[in-house]
């Protein structure tokens, strides 16, 4: 008798390209393969090595299956209803006895938007707080500010396929051959056509192999390169000055401002001929993308870098058409998503305002709250709580994240979440955080739950149950459901994931003609969607900007040095990024056998003639310090990165987010994950 084999269609839980795929599950209980989806209009029937091996974690022996609650300091099992009768038993208190600020919840972009509506819902409801944030908040925190402010939107322009449209790619602080290797191939789609491609980076990546010309420049230097652009195609008369004049305001500032960035040299390392070479061009190209990532966002200029890429675009008319934009790549699965459902202090579900009267409103009717009942202010980001436990915050829900490894500075957050009085983390494995918790609740991941993942494009894709979660294992929406009865809440009545997105839809105009079923066709949607029969929008700005008045903005930027910058105790630079085989804190990827054997521990790129000055030999561990932490990576001798600079891969627990610095961009309050000065030594034996 043969084995029965089912395909269930879903889409990638790793990167934000969101590429659909076929789980392949034996017997309807086994899961046993991944085929990519070959009428998918995303990856065309193609995977990256960790779309591949997506499914080898799913069913792995380690999964958590039970509740645990930690007593006399070891964890013991414990019933469902065990579990959240403690814990709405401890933030019932915790909030009435220090208020609502006294609560954190901190949500993942590794999960379903229904999942991230669930969290943020229960949050202001049951404890009416604004202390709820997601983990774009390190990595594309200021992509939402920075384009909100340029564009009136905070998301990405033109969707993946469209740079095919382009006569000109250029990508600034973005690796996606190894970070989003299916955007990445679209890139070298459009090379294959002839299409120049310039990349702007630090360091010779994959990416720039692939490019017709790379620019490298001095780390955290990217407001005074663009700046220097922009005077050059302002002094060329290369600027589009009609679309400056009926579609954008603050030009004058923008002019005044570039005016002084005529030589960069001295910050950039680039010659003023080389910037103006490369601003030229692009100002010259009829269509031109820009795409960036996180080198140009985490960083404590990174609300004015995407601003700066903002300006660039406008500034030669490269908005609302095919083949233009600017567009970030998000990292995650749900980047995108987890901040369109509301899962951010400052707003609600499609980017409504908390502080707006109205909004409050609105949302105290769908929710049967009391009017007033609902705060207006800002509430504390994700990094922003741990520094405030033991002082301000007194209980925290953390729900798929692993901040011991993701956030900076490690050895701070291992002492903030030993402050707190009361800890809950929600997750599908133990992780290095999960020791801190009082109690950890077993989650579904994306092969065991229905739901969406929104795509760094805005393309909203579905995920599909394949098989059954392990032991007691719930939808993770299901959990705030669950304890929201034994609370006596009212409207967390779901019985299905689909009816978690409509209650998101009911108060999200942008999204209000997502429907489950519409969202079944293989092309799927992009908000905006406001009506049932509103095709989607896969291009913003066309007629008009997002903002009220309909027009984009200009901002004149100044440079700034980073927060930590090298000197003669640390005396190198350390940039921090991704490989290609893992992905954020390996929960996932090292449990796929052929992804751990590629890189099976953590290393450090070092420039070849500060080896040879360090007698450092390839492959062996170094001592790499910061004023926060130190790591053991290997060394990998390279001319890839510059001297005085060293590239780490933010993978390993005890690797880059030891060394990482927790000053923050005053705008979008983003740590500076990607630069912070260290020290080099070889180790010597005793």
């Amino acid at each position: 008798m043969t084995d029965s084999l089912t395909y269930v269609p879903t889409t990638c839980p790793y990167c934000g390209v969101g590429c659909t795929l076929n789980l392949v599950v034996k017997d309807g209980k086994e899961l046993v393969g991944v085929e990519a989806n070959k009428r998918s209009p995303i990856n065309e029937g193609k995977l990256c090595p960790k779309g591949m091996t997506c499914w080898e974690h799913v069913q792995k022996p380690e999964r958590l299956t039970k509740p645990l609650i930690k007593k006399d300091g070891k964890f013991v099992e414990a019933s469902w209803d065990e579990a959240l009768d403690l814990i709405a038993s401890k933030f019932k208190e915790t909030y009435e006895k220090h208020g609502p600020k006294s609560l954190g919840f901190q949500v993942s972009c590794r999960t379903v938007n229904e999942d991230c509506y669930a969290m943020q819902k229960f949050a202001r409801v049951a404890f009416k707080t604004n202390n709820v944030d997601n983990c774009a908040r390190i990595c594309h925190g200021p992509s939402v500010a920075g384009l909100s402010l340029s564009f009136g939107s905070g998301a990405a322009t033109n969707p993946f396929h469209d740079v095919l449209n382009s006569d000109l790619i250029m990508l600034v602080g973005s690796n996606p051959v190894e970070a989003h290797p299916l955007a990445g191939r679209r890139i070298a789609q459009a090379k294959l056509k002839g299409i120049p491609i310039i990349v702007c980076d630090p360091r010779f990546s994959a990416t720039a192999r692939l490019a017709d010309d790379w620019l490298r420049y001095n780390p955290s230097t990217h407001i005074a390169l663009i700046n220097s652009m922009m005077y050059w195609i302002i002094k060329e008369g290369k600027h589009d000055k009609e679309f400056i004049e009926k579609r954008t305001k603050g030009f004058e500032e923008l002019k005044a401002t570039v005016e002084k960035y005529a030589d960069v040299e001295a910050i950039t390392g680039v010659p003023p001929e080389r910037v103006r070479e490369i601003a030229l061009k692009y100002a010259e190209a009829k269509n031109a993308v820009i795409i960036y990532c996180l080198g140009i966002t985490e960083l404590t200029t990174g609300t004015d870098n995407v601003r700066s890429l903002g300006n660039l675009s406008m500034l030669c008319g490269n908005i609302g058409r095919e083949g233009v934009g600017v567009n970030p790549l998000r990292g995650q699965n749900n980047v995108q998503g987890a901040c369109d459902m509301g899962a951010y202090p400052n707003v609600y579900s499609g980017y409504q305002a908390v502080a707006v009267e109205d909004n409050r409103k609105k949302m105290e009717k769908a929710w049967d709250l009391p009017e007033g009942s609902l705060p207006d202010w800002y509430g504390s980001s994700l990094t922003e709580q741990m520094w405030e436990t033991g002082d301000t915050v007194k209980a925290m829900w953390i729900m798929a994240l692993n901040p011991v490894v993701s956030y900076p500075n490690s050895n701070g957050i291992k002492a903030a979440l030993e402050k707190l009085d009361f800890l809950v983390v929600q997750d599908i494995f133990p992780t290095e955080t999960t020791p801190y918790a009082d109690v950890i609740l077993p989650g579904t991941c994306f092969a065991e739950k229905d739901g969406t993942f929104t795509a760094g494009e805005r393309r909203i894709n579905r995920v599909r149950k394949a098989v059954d979660g392990p032991g007691e294992s719930v939808e993770d929406w299901r959990v705030f459901s669950m304890i929201a009865k034994k609370m006596g809440l009212k409207g967390f009545e779901w019985e299905k994931a689909e009816d978690v997105w409509d209650d998101m839809r009911a108060v999200t105009p942008s999204m209000f003609g997502c429907t489950y079923e519409r969202l079944n066709r293989p092309e799927s949607l992009h908000w905006p969607c406001p009506t049932m029969e509103h095709p989607g929008t896969p291009i913003l700005h066309r007629e008009k900007f997002s903002a009220a008045d309909g027009l984009g903005t200009f901002f004149g930027l100044e440079y700034r040095e980073p927060a930590e910058v090298a000197d003669a105790e640390y005396p190198f630079t350390l940039m921090t990024g991704r490989v290609i085989f893992h992905y954020h804190t390996r929960t996932q990827t090292a449990r796929a056998e052929v992804l751990h054997y590629e890189v099976p521990e953590n290393y450090v790129q070092i420039n070849t003639e500060d080896a040879k000055r360090l007698g450092i030999k390839e492959n062996e561990h170094i001592l790499v310090k910061s004023r926060r932490g130190e790591s053991r990576p290997l060394a990998r001798i390279t001319d890839e990165v510059a001297p005085g600079v060293l590239y780490m891969a933010m993978h390993f627990p005890d690797g880059a987010n030891a060394l990482t610095n927790t000053a923050l961009d005053p705008l979008s309050k983003m740590p500076e994950l990607k630069h912070c000065a260290v020290s080099v030594a070889k180790i010597t034996e005793a």
